[in-house]
């Protein structure tokens, strides 16, 4: 069953599942969701063997976590990170991964990355005055110490800090995907990934989403909109599970044959309390948007992308639509009010269509069962995580620009303002 389920993945040229399995990796967390939202994504990713220490977990997300992958060795040590006596938690492990909001825990973790030569990755959520954000760095001996003054908390000790659950999804993806890269031996970014955005001030809550595809985008979206406050969601998918989708598709690990739509919206409900509906339709046969404020793209054919941009274009709805590669993601808004093209006329999708050689038509059945592309959790979670991010700036009256994350690049994240 294991084989079967990272099947996707599997397919990545160079991919070395078996560096997952054996190692052994340390997180330390805080009292918030990043250090769950890292355990549950490293799970679907087929990580067994994780060292917590953190005053709490979410109960729901590591039961998640476990339901993906049963063999996972999850060992968490409620508390905080505060003296080096604690470093004898982390025997053994190959690299570390520092999530928490404190100096203190940061400059231990240091330490140790310094003596033992063991790469230390962090990531975190940031507000400074009106802004906030995300950083994510990777600590290999050897970096300036310079460029690390830059990622020390200012608090030395736990105390209250900025969190944001949709920033959580986005920062637990970055810090997996190097996480993956060194213990692959690949080369650790060499720079502070960094992104920012004026402060949120909550509006659009009770606003009408329509989540189009509930596969790995959708489980994430869904996620992310339940840990930023929205209920009013209506998730649409005429799929089913397939065992192939449990390295990406968090809700579903024990859901095999039954409907996506149904599996997500109903689970979305009773853990996190949304007031959510499931379609099972394809969009195609459903395309009057009128009842819907904003709709979220998270559909893997072109088809129908191009189908929801063309409706959301002639009905003036605005369009959030989500892409993801094995290593990259992009994140297109269209604002009817604002104008611009919309997702398929900026990203040329038809035009990609037709150099494929395929007929320009709508699907009409294309489950991973038949599209067998390699895809993974991280950039699903990455561009999730920024669709939400992006609606929620929406909402709020900022101008959201579009996002392009490609992990093979210097730059890693372009966010346009």
């Amino acid at each position: 069953m294991a084989v079967s389920r990272l099947d996707r993945q599997l397919r990545i040229e160079g991919w070395d599942q078996s560096a997952l399995d054996r190692s052994r990796i340390g997180v330390v967390g805080d009292d918030d969701l990043l250090a769950s939202l890292f355990v549950l994504s490293a799970a679907a990713l087929g990580v067994s063997r994780l060292v917590v220490v953190a005053p709490l977990l979410d109960r729901r997300l590591v039961d998640m976590a476990l339901g993906l992958h049963p063999l996972l060795d999850l060992t968490h040590l409620q508390g905080f990170h505060t003296h080096p006596a604690m470093d004898g938690c982390f025997g053994r492990c190959d690299l570390l991964v520092d999530l928490s909001h404190y100096g203190l825990a940061n400059k231990l973790l240091l330490e140790r990355g310094f003596r033992e030569d063991l790469p230390v990755l962090r990531g975190f959520c940031l507000e400074t005055g009106d802004v906030q954000g995300l950083r994510a760095f990777s600590y290999v001996k050897g970096r300036e110490w310079r460029e690390i003054e830059g990622i020390i908390s200012p608090m030395s000790l736990p105390g209250k800090h900025f969190d944001d659950g949709a920033l959580d999804i986005i920062v637990a993806g970055m810090v997996l995907e190097e996480v993956r890269s060194i213990l692959m031996h690949r080369r650790a970014y060499p720079g502070l990934v960094e992104y920012r955005r004026g402060r949120l001030h909550g509006g659009g809550r009770q606003s009408e989403i329509l989540v189009v595809g509930a596969g790995a985008l959708g489980n994430f979206v869904g996620l992310g909109l339940a840990l930023s406050g929205f209920s009013r969601c209506t998730f649409m998918d005429p799929d089913v599970v397939e065992l192939t989708n449990l390295n990406r598709q968090v809700f579903f690990h024990d859901a095999v044959g039954q409907r996506k739509s149904e599996v997500l919206s109903g689970r979305l409900s009773r853990l996190f309390g949304l007031e959510s509906r499931a379609e099972v339709a394809y969009i195609q046969d459903h395309p009057d948007l009128g009842a819907y404020d904003v709709v979220l793209d998270c559909v893997d054919s072109f088809e129908t992308r191009i189908f929801l941009s063309e409706q959301c274009q002639r009905q003036k709805k605005r369009l959030i639509s989500g892409g993801t590669s094995p290593s990259a993601a992009q994140v297109v808004v269209y604002d009817p009010a604002r104008g611009g093209p919309a997702p398929a006329e900026l990203l040329g999708l038809a035009e990609i269509v037709r150099a494929r050689g395929e007929a320009s038509r709508l699907r009409e059945r294309a489950s991973c069962t038949y599209q067998p592309d390699p895809s993974v959790v991280m950039t699903n979670q990455i561009a999730a995580g920024f669709m939400v991010e992006r609606l929620r700036m929406l909402l709020d009256g900022q101008e959201p620009g579009n996002v392009f994350y490609d992990s093979a690049s210097d730059l890693r994240v372009v966010a346009g303002d």
